[in-house]
C-alpha cells in the first residue's frame, strides 16, 4: 500500500469511530454477544483486497506513524549485498522470498503453486518446507539436517547454488456424505530435487508451511498465558476425545522457555521472535538476534557471499525490525458480516454441536503483550473473538507430518484462529486452507479432520447440505 492509499484508508477507518460499535446488542461483559467486534476496539470494518491491511481502529496518531513506518519495511524488498540502498541491502544468500510480504501478500494468505495432472513443479512462495532430523538442539528444539539447515530454500544470490526445488504430487482421495452427496480431498505429497549440495540426511523430516493471515497476532499474543492453560485443563477435565496441550518453547527475545502460540505447531512464543526469525530463514537478512547467516558448513558459496553488514552489525538494525514487529502486532482484524443472518446463526449452533468451539473456543480478553515497547496499550483489555485456543491437537494420521517440534509431536497441529477466515478469496483470490493449504475452502478443511476432531467430522458428514451450507456460511462470516 502507497502511502497516500494508506493515509485516504486511515481517514476512512477513523471515520468509523462511531459507526463501529452501531446496532450491537448490549449484554454485560462485552456487549458483543454474537462477536461481531471480532478485536473490541481494534476492530475496523473492512473487505476487499485490502481489508487485512488496516491499523487498530483506536491507535493514536503517532501509533499510526509507527505502523506506516514497520509497513514500508514489511512490504518492500530487499535486495542484494552490496547495493547502494544500504537501508535495504542484505538479502541472501539463501532465501524464499524478497520481502515479508512476498509470501503474506496482501498482509493474508499464502497459497501453494498451481498443478495439472495431480503434479506441480512451480517453485513455490508462501508454502515453505521445514528440515530436521531425529533428536533435539540445545533448546529443546528439531535438531537442523546437517546441509541444508532447519528450511529449505529454492532462491539463492547471484553465484550462490539454490538448494534445489520442491516438486509437489496430488492424489484425490473421493468420500461421500451420509445423503449420498460426493466430494473429492487431494492429498499432497512433497519431493526435493535438484539438490545443489549432495543428498539430505536419510533420516530427514519435511514438514510443509503455508504463510497464514497476520490479522490480529498481536491480540493473539495479548492473551493471557493463564487462559490458554485453562483451555487444556479444561478439556482435560471433560469426557471424550479432545485433549488439548500447550507447547513450551525456546523465545530470544525473552531469552528463556515460554508458551508457544505462533506457527502451526505453536513452536514460536512472540512476535518478535517469529519476525526476526523469519527475517533470518525466509529473506536471509540477520538481526541481533539471529546473527549469523543460515549458511551450513557444507554451502561454501553461501559463506563466501557479501552481506549487508556494516563493521560485522546485524543486517537490520534493532529501531526498524521493532516497527516490523509493532506493525505486525497493531494490524487489525476486521469485522465479522452477516452475523445476525438465519443461516448464519444455524450454522453457529451447528458448530457448537459438532464440539467445533472446544478447541476454536470464541473468546478471550487481552490482558499485557510480553513486550509493551513493541505493541499498543491499545490492544489490553480488549474482548477478541479469534476462535481457538492456541493449543495443541493429534488431528490423526492424513495430516500428520510426522516431524516433532518442541512438545509437538509428529500428529499434532495448533487450532489456527478462525477471524478474517471468510475474507480469503476477498484478499488473496483463493480460499487454500489448512497448514499446507490442501483443503479448498472450509468443507474440505473440515473434512480433512481427523484424530481428536473426528467424531466432530463424523457429525458434519451425517449433516444435510443445507445443514453444511449454514455451517460453512457461520466460519465464512467470521
Amino acid at each position: 500500500m502507497t502511502r497516500a492509499a494508506w493515509l485516504v484508508a486511515v481517514i476512512a477507518v477513523a471515520g468509523l469511530g462511531a459507526a463501529v460499535h452501531a446496532g450491537l446488542q448490549a449484554a454485560p461483559g462485552s456487549g458483543d454477544l454474537l462477536g461481531e467486534m471480532t478485536g473490541g476496539e481494534t476492530t475496523v470494518h473492512a473487505n476487499g483486497k485490502n481489508a487485512f491491511s488496516f491499523p487498530a481502529a483506536n491507535l493514536t496518531d503517532d501509533e499510526r506513524t509507527r505502523f506506516v513506518i514497520g509497513n514500508s519495511f514489511f512490504k518492500r524488498n530487499w535486495v542484494e549485498a552490496p547495493a547502494s540502498t544500504t537501508a535495504r541491502d542484505g538479502l541472501g544468500p539463501h532465501f524464499l522470498a524478497r520481502s515479508c510480504a512476498g509470501c503474506h501478500l496482501f498482509d493474508g494468505r499464502g497459497e501453494p503453486p498451481p498443478w495439472r495432472k495431480g503434479l506441480s513443479d512451480e517453485q513455490p512462495l508462501a508454502l515453505l518446507i521445514r528440515l530436521s532430523v531425529p533428536g533435539t538442539d540445545a533448546r529443546g528444539g528439531p535438531r537442523h539436517e546437517a546441509v541444508y539447515g532447519d528450511q529449505f530454500n529454492t532462491a539463492a544470490n547471484q553465484n550462490v547454488k539454490p538448494e534445489g526445488e520442491v516438486v509437489m504430487r496430488w492424489k484425490p482421495l473421493g468420500g461421500r456424505f451420509a445423503d449420498g452427496s460426493r466430494y473429492t480431498l487431494q492429498q499432497p505429497h512433497y519431493e526435493l530435487r535438484n539438490l545443489g549440495y549432495g543428498p539430505l540426511d536419510p533420516k530427514t523430516l519435511m514438514s510443509p508451511r503455508i504463510a497464514p493471515q497476520i490479522i490480529g497476532v498481536g491480540l493473539l499474543e495479548s492473551i493471557a498465558e493463564q487462559d490458554i492453560v485453562a483451555n487444556a485443563a479444561n478439556q482435560a477435565a471433560q469426557p471424550g476425545p479432545i485433549k488439548g496441550q500447550p507447547n513450551r518453547v525456546w523465545d530470544a527475545f525473552a531469552g528463556r522457555e515460554m508458551l508457544g502460540r505462533f506457527g502451526w505447531k505453536a513452536n514460536v512464543a512472540t512476535l518478535a521472535h517469529q519476525t526476526a526469525g523469519a527475517f533470518h530463514g525466509d529473506i536471509g537478512i540477520t538481526s541481533r538476534h539471529f546473527p549469523t547467516e543460515t549458511c551450513t558448513p557444507a554451502q561454501k558459496d553461501c559463506l563466501a557471499a557479501p552481506n549487508g553488514s556494516n563493521d560485522a552489525q546485524p543486517e537490520i538494525e534493532d529501531e526498524t525490525l521493532e516497527q516490523v514487529v509493532f506493525y505486525q502486532a497493531t494490524v487489525a482484524p476486521p469485522a465479522r458480516r452477516n452475523v445476525r443472518e438465519p443461516q448464519v446463526l444455524q450454522g453457529q449452533r451447528l458448530f457448537a454441536q459438532a464440539q467445533c468451539a472446544v478447541c476454536h473456543r470464541p473468546s478471550y480478553k487481552t490482558a499485557e503483550g510480553p513486550f509493551p515497547r513493541l505493541t499498543s496499550k491499545a490492544l489490553q483489555g480488549q474482548t477478541i473473538w479469534p476462535y481457538t485456543d492456541l493449543l495443541l491437537h493429534d488431528m490423526g494420521d492424513a495430516l500428520a507430518d510426522g516431524r516433532p517440534d518442541f512438545l509437538a509431536n509428529g500428529r499434532q497441529w495448533k487450532t489456527p484462529a478462525l477471524w478474517g477466515i471468510g475474507l480469503i478469496r476477498d484478499v488473496n483470490g483463493h480460499t487454500r486452507l489448512m497448514h499446507d493449504g490442501r483443503a479448498n475452502g472450509v468443507l474440505e478443511a473440515i473434512l480433512w479432520h481427523g484424530g481428536e476432531a473426528e467424531a466432530s467430522k463424523q457429525q458434519v458428514l451425517q449433516m444435510k447440505k443445507p445443514e453444511r451450507d449454514a455451517l460453512v456460511r457461520f466460519v465464512e462470516s467470521l
